[in-house]
């Protein structure tokens, strides 16, 4: 035989079984044992939320012959019937591939005959949003005024899409969200059924993937326990699995975008696609360690609301002395907008690194709530000095922008430089022509001065471009050029324009010196 899906083979049979709609349930129940059986209903919600299930349960129930407490009994032979699809009382249709005038038109035409067995024809209607304007008007005169021995349940994942006139003559049920314990609960007793072995941990994080969905925590679960038949299923095994990430790695990364570190950032992104992950999946994760972060800054009594283990508390706790309300609350809003781009974005890891480039470095955005960011920058600069190295200068802002009013004296060029130096620096344009595509790019921005020991100094404009070019392997390329063109090893320095500051006021241009022509690509 052969296998069949957790979703399918744990389908509910009875209204009991129903997770985590205990208003609609009870409702529909009363309505049976009070025999106030409506003609419509539209059953909306989420996908996963139990909406065709409670219909077919339902359509059961109305037809039962030995109902119990409002609940089909099972054992009846319109019960085993319905279960088995065979019965010709209870009609199933999807109305993404029957939304046209004509299939509302056979219904229309098929309701004028009753039942053959059993009290009630029961019509089942998915996806009822699907439907044309002209089926929709088809079907109001007979939704409203059905025979008695009819019954119309719509289910739709979105309902405003639904003319108000067919609303007005439904009932109305609106399926929740399942709760990540009651999912975990549901999911760890099928477990107990099947005699798998899998670690709590990994049934909460299943739960908490599934977003609200039951039929997709199933799905998850049987996608795992697929990959690791026979073998305890663990939590590094799910996140593998899903492509997903741990949380603490969101730890990481957060405190290297807060300490604005490009490279140890861009390191750990480095890591995560090596590992296969998911970045749309790590991006909306990310988003919700956020939110995490932002509850406990709130308030000192989020353990009950938050589903985060006693270590991971104590790491949102501490960081949530590190960063600002007003930070937080930034990064949110971008990775939440991340998280739809990423969902169609082709080059999914450029669009996220860029995005975690210019949290790292504020300057590079203009956008106005980037300020407080770049501010936050200048003070830690502050703190530690960094504008303090020689003679104190003055300083104004024009525009926000820093101007000096008392610049520091310009460096000078090395009394005797390296013959060989001077050589390179000549023909720099040229040697780097014959770089990779990704060095040549960064390169053509470079400028040139001469350092300590009759090294040659490379300088970029920003932080980013020095970290990628500085890399041993893109470092010891230009080498490798230098030496095949001169036939001389020479030493090369990489370094970066502070920001804020120019070109010349902490290098002497080595290109200008030697009285040469160049000239930069864009």
């Amino acid at each position: 035989m052969s296998y069949t899906a957790l979703y399918r083979k744990f389908r509910p049979s009875e209204f009991e079984d129903v997770k985590g709609q205990d208003a609609i349930v009870k409702t529909l129940k009363n309505q049976i044992k009070s025999d106030r059986i409506g003609h419509a209903y539209l059953f909306c919600g989420t996908r996963g939320t139990g909406k065709t299930t409670v219909a077919k349960i339902f359509a059961k129930a109305v037809n039962c012959e030995h109902p119990v407490d409002g609940s089909p009994c099972g054992e009846c032979a319109m019960c085993r019937s319905i279960a088995a699809g065979t019965s010709m009382n209870v009609i199933e249709i999807d109305a993404a591939s029957n939304n046209g005038v004509d299939n509302i038109r056979e219904i229309r035409e098929e309701v004028t005959y009753r039942p053959t067995e059993g009290r009630y024809k029961v019509y089942i209607i998915d996806e009822v949003h699907m439907l044309s304007i002209g089926a929709f008007n088809a079907l109001l005169k007979t939704l409203e005024e059905p025979p008695e021995y009819v019954i119309f349940i719509l289910a739709t994942t979105e309902a405003h899409k639904i003319p108000i006139t067919i609303l007005s003559r439904c009932q109305r049920y609106d399926f929740k969200r399942i709760s990540i314990d009651t999912i975990s609960d549901r999911l760890r007793e099928l477990i107990d059924k099947e005699q798998w072995d899998v670690e709590d941990k990994a049934v909460r994080y299943i739960a908490r993937a599934a977003d609200g969905s039951m039929r997709d925590s199933l799905s998850l679960l049987d996608q795992c326990a697929a990959f690791y038949m026979g073998e305890r299923l663990t939590y590094d095994h799910v996140l593998e699995v899903l492509g997903a990430v741990d949380t603490e790695v969101f730890s990481r990364l957060l405190r290297e975008l807060l300490a604005m570190n490009v490279h140890k950032v861009m390191e750990i992104v480095d890591e995560l696609v090596m590992q296969g992950r998911e970045l749309s999946q790590l991006s909306t994760d990310f988003t919700w360690y956020l939110r995490n972060l932002l509850l406990v800054k709130c308030s000192d009594d989020m353990e009950d609301v938050l589903d985060v283990s006693t270590e991971n508390l104590l790491l949102l706790k501490e960081e949530a002395q590190m960063i600002d309300n007003d930070t937080l609350i930034r990064y949110i809003r971008i990775f939440s907008d991340l998280s739809g781009q990423l969902k169609y974005a082709t080059q999914k890891r450029v669009l996220l690194e860029v995005t975690l480039i210019k949290l790292c470095c504020p300057a590079m955005d203009q956008n106005q709530d980037a300020l407080l960011d770049r501010i936050r920058a200048v003070e830690k600069r502050l703190d530690e000095g960094d504008f303090e190295t020689g003679a104190r200068e003055k300083v104004i802002y024009v525009n926000g922008t820093p101007e000096e009013v008392e610049p520091k004296p310009k460096p000078e060029l090395p009394a005797a430089l390296n013959e060989e130096v001077k050589a390179v620096a000549k023909d720099f344009r040229m040697i780097t022509s014959q770089a990779s595509p990704m060095l040549r790019t960064y390169l053509k921005k470079a400028r040139l001065s001469a350092g300590e020991g009759n090294r040659l100094l490379i300088v970029l404009p920003d932080e980013m471009s020095a970290g990628i070019v500085a890399t041993p392997e893109h470092r010891g390329e230009i080498e490798g050029l230098i030496e095949e063109k001169i036939g001389k090893r020479i030493e090369v320095e990489i370094r970066h324009i502070e920001e804020g500051r120019r070109f010349e006021d902490s290098f002497v241009d080595l290109e200008s010196m030697i009285h040469m022509d160049i000239t930069i690509e864009d």
